[in-house]
């Protein structure tokens, strides 16, 4: 998959970062991750912005969210979709401690991991309702709700999305 993907991707995200409580600012980077070897040591290689995305690729969204108003704001949602064309693979490491919850449904719905689901199936030839746990890669929205962010400070968040 080349451009028209990627272009995709950022203008999905885009709409639903715009979503967000005013006067918080989103910021959304998204970056192809690779494995190179640096020194005979494998390490990651974020490279913003990809020009073209492959089935297979790994991309990392993080998105900066930064309260440009003069008081703190608590308990700000923060919801990115997954885009289309990709499954959610696990948090960004290393970003914010937000709460996050996850939705299976579009974002009608949300929870925290890991999520739940009823499903019918027939078992000895009766048919019954079990609940099953959901991958996470059937994971469609990811809603972050922070706390607290304080006046002009920022914060990021963010997942890793493999692209199929």
């Amino acid at each position: 998959m080349k451009r028209p993907l990627l272009t995709a991707l950022l203008t999905l995200t885009g709409l639903a970062l715009a979503q967000s409580a005013v006067p918080v600012r989103l910021d959304l980077t998204l970056s192809l991750v690779r494995s190179v070897k640096v020194d005979g040591k494998a390490t990651e290689q974020l490279t913003p912005n990809p020009g073209a995305v492959l089935p297979g690729q790994v991309l990392s969204q993080v998105v900066t969210a930064r309260n440009t108003g003069t008081t703190a704001l608590k308990n700000v949602p923060i919801t990115l979709p997954v885009p289309k064309n990709t499954f959610y693979l696990a948090p960004e490491q290393g970003l914010s401690g937000a709460r996050a919850e996850y939705s299976f449904d579009g974002g009608k719905t949300f929870g925290s991991a890991p999520l739940k689901k009823t499903v019918t199936v027939t078992e000895n030839g009766k048919t019954v309702r079990k609940e099953v746990e959901v991958k996470p890669s059937e994971y469609t929205t990811v809603r972050w709700t922070v706390a607290e962010l304080g006046a002009k400070q920022a914060l990021k968040l963010g997942y890793r999305i493999q692209v199929k």
